[in-house]
């Protein structure tokens, strides 16, 4: 979840880097989720270990585009497109490699390839509907590397006010001739021209046709916008539509444990980014939202261990959990180790931790982003929670399961699921969820607090994992958390059911589910 935790053998395509939890942030220029592409681009179906995300390898053909070093924040985001498209990588790491490498560029076109990448992610299906329109022959004959050429170009006319619409058309145009030589420059330049004095066809009324908006204005496949209507109901489902094709704020974490307050930590951003526009959140005590704020990890503060990046759904869920001075806690899914620190501060570095997950990489990662934080009584190890605990494990007074997950609650930040993720995929997911919380609950101690996690807003992934591990495990109970002054405003994220529910439309948050049991002595 951007905690980068790693894959646990799940169904292909599992979503093990979603939730902004301990990376450092998209788009920051810095590599926070550790997975960075390997230096230079790569043509079409030229993948490298580490950055998949699953899906197909793309067909197309070696061009420049992929090659040469980018000039300018366009060229950046046409490679980073590529790479998400026909190798499957992730668009947050791809982009955040690429910036880092990309060190001649300035902060505006750095924010434009940022804007640009994650907006054609998030409008794709919009994009090739405006160019579908103006098309008299359709998109299907052109290699996928032009198709990223023309959605790039189409994007700046349609969403971009401050991109002249001759200088989008003349830099695609360009970037036409560079690529495929002088034999579809008139098509891009026509297209273009089409779509800058027509616009954008008009799209399906949410009120009118809520599958039909959802599908065409939002860009869900057909099977999600059917499950968010039938899980969520029209008003709702309609709402997270749209907000998932908006930017997600960075949000940060005080740190406590530095003895850094929400308010503290907004002076010292404001003093180092001034342009940043800070918010602190509604719901999360330590949480503090930012927009217009680039490369957060390159701040004094971030060095200095003031802040953690991290989502303020996934805060909540290390909330939820909770720890106290001489508990024995486990952060079971640990990844990065975002949730795992936040335990550690609320313990007051005085509870035992340890961080559990399948990739070594990923805890020493976590143990490098503990280090900075100033986190004391961590231990990490390496462990395939499809399988049992060793009996040396526990018993643990508080388990965290931030499960593996189909990802749908982080839209915002990873775009690019919506070109990967399948209907199948959930009940496989499900499947391993179940297998996962029942090797942890048999670590939970008597009177223990047990929390499963996930990402997405699916009942398959969600209500359906916890009903099925209720009836399987009798001893344990759902125990909603309780209201207490300073901490998280339970009363407005906690559903009549008791689950924990964050909605980027309400809280500004990731769409994370949570369940909060507690195993009877």
């Amino acid at each position: 979840m951007p905690d980068g935790k790693g894959d646990r053998r799940q169904p292909p395509n599992t979503r093990r880097d979603s939730s902004g939890d301990g990376g450092a942030g998209d788009g920051a220029g810095q590599n926070g989720a550790g997975d960075a592409v390997g230096p230079g681009g790569a043509g079409f179906g030229a993948g490298r270990d580490g950055t998949r995300a699953g899906g197909s390898r793309g067909a197309g053909k070696r061009v420049d585009l992929f090659q040469a070093a980018p000039q300018n924040g366009r060229d950046l985001a046409r490679q980073v497109l590529a790479r998400v498209e026909a190798d499957g990588a992730y668009a947050s790491r791809a982009l955040a490699a690429a910036l880092d490498r990309a060190t001649d560029l300035s902060a505006p076109e750095r924010g434009l390839a940022t804007e640009l990448v994650y907006g054609v992610l998030r409008r794709r299906s919009r994009l090739d509907r405006a160019l579908e329109a103006v098309a008299d022959r359709g998109l299907a004959s052109l290699d996928p590397a032009m198709r990223i050429i023309l959605r790039v170009g189409a994007y700046q006319l349609l969403f971009l006010d401050r991109v002249p619409a001759y200088a989008a058309v003349h830099d695609t145009v360009e970037t036409t001739k560079r690529t495929h030589g002088p034999r579809l420059v008139g098509l891009t330049n026509a297209l273009l021209r089409r779509v800058s004095e027509r616009g954008e066809p008009p799209l399906p009324d949410p009120t009118r046709d809520p599958l039909g908006h959802l599908v065409e204005a939002c860009g869900f496949p057909e099977w999600l916008a059917r499950l968010a209507i039938r899980d969520l109901g029209v008003d709702v489902a309609v709402a997270l539509g749209a907000e998932m094709g908006a930017p997600a704020p960075l949000a940060m974490r005080a740190n406590r444990l530095a003895g850094v307050s929400r308010d503290a930590l907004s002076s010292r951003i404001a003093a180092e980014r001034p342009d940043a526009l800070l918010t602190p959140s509604a719901v999360a005590p330590d949480a503090l939202l930012a927009r217009a704020m680039d490369a957060p990890a390159r701040t004094r503060a971030f060095a200095d261990g003031a802040f953690a990046i991290q989502d303020v759904g996934a805060q909540l869920v290390a909330e939820l959990c909770g720890a106290a001075p001489g508990d024995r806690v486990l952060d079971a899914c640990a990844g990065l180790g975002g949730k795992t620190v936040q335990l550690a501060a609320l313990a007051g570095n005085q509870a035992s931790i340890e961080a559990l997950d399948l990739s070594a990489a990923k805890l020493d990662q976590a143990r490098e982003h503990a280090r900075r934080l100033g986190v004391k009584n961590l231990a990490t190890r390496v462990a395939d929670l499809t399988k049992d605990l060793p009996p040396t494990a526990g018993p643990y007074d508080r388990v965290l399961l931030d499960a593996p997950c189909a990802g749908l609650g982080v839209l915002r930040r990873h775009p690019e699921a919506l070109l990967r993720r399948t209907e199948a995929d959930l009940s496989l997911l499900a499947a391993a969820q179940r297998r996962m919380l029942d090797v942890v609950a048999a670590r939970v101690a008597p009177g223990g607090i047990l929390v499963y996690a996930v990402c997405t807003f699916d009942r398959v992934e969600g209500e359906d994992v916890v009903r099925a591990f209720l009836s399987r495990h009798p001893q344990f109970r759902l125990e909603p958390p309780v209201q207490v002054p300073g901490g998280a405003d339970w009363n407005r994220v906690v559903d009549n059911a008791g689950f924990l529910r964050t909605w980027p439309q309400r809280e500004d948050a990731d769409a994370f589910f949570a369940a909060r049991f507690r195993r009877g002595k």
